[in-house]
């Protein structure tokens, strides 16, 4: 089944949930699979789902590194993919036998302790250098490929190594779009990629564009300090639902 077989209703719900959650993520750099990971599963089965939510994920997040490619940190990428790319695919191929609903809930807790975490150390116990991303970009590309998205875990990484704004959409996104090509690859070997699967995902790119282009416009006129507190509430609102829903 793909996104021109089912029905109006589930199809305006999609589509609304789409542009919504690429909207969050422009503004964010994360939480818009939390948002449309859901309604994916309600729709498509959770199989379907993911490989659907990666290519999607992909446009959205390469037109985010577009509209942000000036402030883009390209030597971090460079060590970022080094560890990412073999443990993305080797997550790929695993993805068909993995326990998604315990290693899901466990994301979940982790996104509920960085919070808390960045709230009861007066100073920061990791400071990840340029270098630390190779292992960073292994462990989370993994993860991504197993549970579809490690956004929210990812951000309080680049936000400790001091990107902001721009650079820490722009950076984060192109990390992001490393990890699903490579995902996408890893699917397409495992048979867990199908044409409807790839053709839904597709149908969901311009819209994905729209979002991060108003997230973008949102970004430009939002404080550094409302920027912050934002992130942490999509980390909470990602964390309660991991947990709860698995």
């Amino acid at each position: 089944m793909d996104i021109f077989s089912i029905g109006v209703v589930p199809l305006v719900v999609l589509v609304i949930t789409a542009f919504a959650a690429s909207t969050v993520a422009g503004v964010t750099g994360f939480g818009g699979a939390a948002i449309l990971l859901p309604v994916l599963v309600a729709v498509f089965g959770v199989r379907d789902a993911i490989p659907i939510l990666t290519v999607a994920q992909l446009i959205g997040n390469a037109s985010r590194v577009w509209f942000n490619r000036k402030e883009v940190v390209w030597p971090l990428i460079g060590w970022f993919s080094l560890g990412a790319v073999p443990l993305a695919l080797l997550g790929g191929l695993l993805f068909t036998q993995a326990p998604l609903v315990l290693l899901t809930r466990f994301v979940g807790i982790f996104l509920l302790l960085m919070v808390v975490w960045r709230h009861l150390r007066k100073k920061p116990i990791f400071h990840p250098t340029m270098r630390s991303f190779t292992f960073i970009g292994a462990g989370f590309s993994f993860l991504s490929a197993l549970v579809g998205s490690v956004g929210p875990i990812l951000a309080p990484f680049f936000l400790a190594y001091g990107l902001v704004r721009g650079a820490y959409i722009g950076t984060e996104a192109m990390s992001t779009v490393v990890m699903h090509v490579t995902k996408l690859f890893a699917y397409g070997g495992a048979a867990a990629l199908t044409s409807a699967a790839l053709v839904t995902g597709l149908a969901l790119g311009p819209i994905m564009l729209a979002g991060s282009f108003t997230g973008k416009r949102i970004l430009e006129r939002l404080p550094k300090r409302v920027f912050i507190v934002l992130i942490e509430l999509v980390l909470i609102i990602s964390g309660l639902t991991l947990l709860i829903t698995g």
